[in-house]
C-alpha cells in the first residue's frame, strides 16, 4: 500500500528519473499509453487466485461482482460471502490485492479463506474481495491499466473500475459493517519502481525515501481505534516482526502513535480502508523483501492480522 508522506532527503534527483514522460509536466495520454505497452503479464490470476476459490467450505459462496473492461473474460471480480447470512450478526468485509503487485494480501485472503474462515462464520457474516485489482496482480503493478492507483480513487464516481465494482458491491451493506481489514504490502519495488513512476506520472521531483523492515498498520486519523491496532499487532508479532520507527519517531514519514501503528486519513484521501465506514478499520503492511521474511511467512502474518482483528472485536462485543 505504502502510503508515504516522505521526508525530504539532501540526496540530488536526476533531472530525468524516469524513461517516460517529460520532467517536470505530468503525464499525456500518449504517456500513459506507452507506460501500459510496458507492462507485460508475469502470473497467473486464473491459476493462482480464481482456481484458489474452488474448494471452500460450503458455508461460503462465490459470486461474481463484476469485470474490468480491459479484459472482462480474463479479469472477472470475485468475493466470497456466506451462503445463509445470519441475520443479527455483523459484517466484516476483508479486501486484498488493491495493489495488485502486493503477493501476500491476495494469498493471505485465500489462505484466511481456507483456513480460520469457517470458524468465524459462524458469529460473523465475512465477506472477502481477495483480489480486487486482478490485472495489477498478473503484471505486477501498483496501477491500474489507466496509470491510476486504486488505493486513493474510493471516491465518488471513481475513475477506477476496480474501486467502482466493489463500492458497488458493498453498497446495500453500507451502515452494516462493524470490521474492515484491508491486507497491503510495502515493498523495495515501491522505492525503486513506484514512486519514481509517481512522480513522472505527476510532472513532479522524485524525492528519495525509506522502507521499513517489518509489519506495521495503518489506522485512520479520524477513528483511530488504539486498542484495536494494538490487538493486530500483538497478533502478528508471534507470527513475524514488528516495523520500528526511525530516529524521527516515524514510519514512512508518519509518526508512529503505538508501536507498530501509523494514522491516515482514510476518506480524505481515497483509501479502501474507508470505504465500508465500519467502527473497526486497518491496513496492514506486510514487508516481504526483509531477510527474516518468506511468501509463506508473509502470508502467515495476513491470516495472523485478521484474526488478531476479529478475536479483538468479538471478545469485546
Amino acid at each position: 500500500m505504502a502510503m508515504r508522506q516522505w521526508v525530504v532527503s539532501e540526496q540530488a534527483i536526476p533531472e530525468r528519473f524516469h524513461p517516460i514522460g517529460t520532467p517536470g509536466q505530468p503525464w499525456t495520454d500518449a504517456d500513459k499509453a506507452a507506460w501500459r505497452q510496458q507492462q507485460s503479464i508475469r502470473r497467473s490470476y486464473a491459476d493462482e487466485v480464481r482456481a484458489k476459490l474452488e474448494g471452500l467450505d460450503p458455508c461460503f459462496v462465490v459470486e461474481q461482482y463484476g469485470a474490468l473492461p480491459i479484459d472482462p473474460e480474463r479479469y472477472p471480480l470475485f468475493a466470497v460471502r456466506p451462503a445463509e447470512p445470519l441475520a443479527d450478526a455483523p459484517w466484516v468485509l476483508v479486501t486484498g490485492g488493491v495493489h495488485g503487485y502486493e503477493t501476500s494480501g491476495v494469498q493471505g485472503a485465500l489462505a484466511f479463506l481456507h483456513g480460520p474462515a469457517r470458524a468465524y462464520a459462524e458469529r460473523i457474516n465475512l465477506l472477502v474481495a481477495p483480489c480486487v485489482s486482478p490485472w495489477g496482480y498478473e503484471v505486477k503493478n501498483r496501477w491500474n491499466p489507466e496509470a491510476i492507483d486504486p488505493n486513493r480513487s474510493f471516491v465518488r464516481s471513481s475513475p477506477a473500475q476496480e474501486c467502482a465494482a466493489l463500492m458497488a458491491l458493498i453498497a446495500d451493506l453500507r451502515g452494516r459493517f462493524l470490521v474492515h481489514v484491508d491486507l497491503h504490502e510495502t515493498t523495495d519495488s515501491d522505492e525503486s519502481e513506484f514512486r519514481p513512476a509517481l512522480a513522472a506520472r505527476d510532472g513532479k521531483a522524485f524525492v528519495p525515501g525509506h522502507i521499513p523492515d517489518g509489519f506495521y498498520t495503518v489506522g485512520d486519523t479520524d477513528n483511530p481505534q488504539e486498542a484495536f491496532q494494538a490487538a493486530i499487532i500483538h497478533g502478528v508479532q508471534a507470527v513475524t516482526h514488528i516495523a520500528e520507527a526511525d530516529d524521527k519517531g516515524e514510519i514512512i514519514g508518519s509518526k508512529v502513535v503505538q508501536r507498530g501503528v501509523i494514522l491516515y486519513p482514510f476518506v480524505e484521501l481515497g483509501l479502501c480502508a474507508g470505504v465500508t465506514g465500519a467502527r473497526f478499520t486497518s491496513t496492514t503492511e506486510v514487508y516481504p523483501d526483509s531477510p527474516r521474511a518468506t511468501p509463506e511467512l508473509c502470508n502467515a502474518a495476513q491470516v495472523a492480522a485478521v484474526c488478531a482483528a476479529l478475536d479483538h472485536v468479538l471478545a469485546s462485543s
